[in-house]
């Protein structure tokens, strides 16, 4: 241990090159090949010319809120993208439920989904001539606005926000407004879900496929480890057009993308492809989503964060200092749904059982209190 700390430690300046710049390396040798570097603004006018004619293209610092001064090096759709990636709302979807509470190793988080949704959605934007960089902040930063304890957040919080609560508008409109996004990542953000209108640019099109392939695909094979269910159940014609395995099926989606817009120059799927894509989703449903386990667990969910939301509006001095308003008021009521919404499902059950008392059994199953 020592001799590995002392060694850690020798590195701790770096190297001297000699020419004027310290190495990672003793022995290093990379380099750009020239001095000379493109601005942002000039790899802007490449990106031009290299897009699809109805791609969108980075301009500046951006259309946002509030106005910024542009990046020296980056385009304004790569910061939001750097800066999703660094926000807490983006960490906590590590702590947030995709479809098992509490995962073990090797489920899906809402963090991981998130991951997979971006590597499917650049994917089929790559060889589209699209955005690339829009596309990732978009999809990274799809399932911000997502509260606890998976899709029962949104009818949890429902009763609190006028219109419902939508996971989709509230990353969009206020969990994520403190990072001043572009209006194109934030209107891809809002949109994703098909319950809402289209997305305003193609990029944001490729997100919404891009999220339903994915969590699909990944959902499916979570179950099968679990053992909820096997291959062999898979529909006849998801398996014949789809395959049985995650390879198999990501593979056929995307492919079916890039094809069906080669042909048409729309984002969309192949109907062949698409037929399979919403029988591999139903059988989701049924099978997975809506069983008597996951029931019982929304039930939990809803009760435990509907309770949590009425404990901070009725004592507003329990939530952060910039989050406190007059007790029982309407403004207390959003900064209490704003908080729960924030929770990470290890937190919001350890909220139920510290404030409201709550027993293990009247908790979604996995928390140690």
């Amino acid at each position: 241990m020592q001799e590995r700390a002392e060694r850690w430690a020798s590195t701790m300046a770096g190297s001297d090159s000699g020419s004027g710049v310290t190495l990672a390396h003793a022995d290093s040798w990379a380099g750009t090949g020239s001095v000379q570097h493109r601005s942002r603004s000039e790899r802007e006018e490449a990106e031009d010319s290299t897009l699809s004619r109805l791609a969108t293209r980075s301009f500046a610092a951006g259309n946002r809120a509030a106005a910024e001064q542009a990046d020296p090096f980056r385009t304004c759709f790569e910061r939001d993208r750097d800066r999703i990636l660094h926000a807490p709302a983006f960490r906590r979807l590590a702590g947030k439920t995709q479809v098992f509470v509490f995962p073990d190793d090797h489920q899906r988080t809402r963090l991981t989904h998130a991951i997979e949704v971006a590597q499917v959605a650049a994917s089929v934007a790559r060889p589209l001539g699209l955005n690339v960089t829009l596309t990732e902040a978009i999809a990274l930063g799809h399932d911000c606005g997502h509260g606890p304890g998976g899709h029962a957040s949104e009818d949890a919080l429902a009763p609190y926000i006028e219109g419902g609560f939508d996971h989709a508008v509230w990353g969009a409109d206020v969990t994520l407004v403190p990072l001043n996004l572009c209006i194109e990542t934030l209107n891809g953000i809002r949109n994703h879900s098909w319950s809402r209108p289209a997305p305003a640019t193609p990029e944001g099109e490729v997100v919404s496929w891009a999220d339903r392939i994915a969590y699909v695909c990944h959902d499916f094979e979570d179950a099968v480890d679990a053992g909820i269910v096997t291959p062999d159940q898979l529909p006849p014609l998801v398996k014949s057009r789809c395959g049985t395995t995650r390879s198999q099926q990501l593979g056929t989606f995307i492919t079916s993308m890039v094809q069906a817009a080669m042909k048409t120059g729309r984002i969309g799927m192949e109907p062949d492809i698409a037929e399979a894509l919403a029988a591999f989703r139903k059988f989701n449903y049924e099978e997975v989503y809506l069983r008597p386990e996951s029931r019982h667990q929304a039930d939990q969910v809803i009760a435990l964060l509907r309770a949590l939301v009425e404990f901070y509006t009725g004592s507003p001095d329990h939530l952060p200092e910039d989050l406190r308003f007059t007790s029982g008021s309407t403004q207390a009521q959003h900064s209490a749904v704003a908080y729960v919404a924030g929770m990470t499902d290890r937190f919001a059950c350890r909220q139920g059982a510290v404030l409201l008392g709550w027993s293990e059994d009247r908790l979604p199953q996995g928390i140690d209190v």
